[in-house]
């Protein structure tokens, strides 16, 4: 049984948030990768507190993506400890879960 999830990530710019949505795409890592932003973060960092823009990425995958996609962020990301948090899916659309599983294929050639 396939286990959906949408993970969530952020990046320090819009370019930076459309070349890991592109590449993780592309990769077949997600089958989506929506970017919102800019948004506000305000977050403890080297022992204070730090405010700064970002940008959000929402990545809808499947578990068995996840290990792959994960690499992918840490392999491409210009922060030290990028934000990746999964959250499983527990339920949606039967046709829009079928379009994730289809499209999120790490091994397809």
């Amino acid at each position: 049984m396939t286990h959906y999830l949408q993970v969530v990530s952020t990046a320090s710019s819009q370019e930076e948030a459309v070349r890991l949505a592109r590449g993780i795409t592309e990769a077949r890592l997600a089958a989506c990768v929506q970017i919102v932003g800019p948004i506000r973060s305000i977050y403890w960092w080297d022992g204070k507190i730090q405010d700064a823009e970002e940008w959000q990425l929402v990545v809808k995958t499947t578990s068995d993506a996840l290990s792959a996609l994960e690499s992918y962020i840490r392999a491409n990301h210009s922060y030290e400890v990028p934000e990746i948090i999964a959250t499983s899916i527990i339920g949606g659309s039967a046709e829009y879960l079928a379009w994730v599983s289809a499209e999120t294929t790490p091994d397809r050639s």
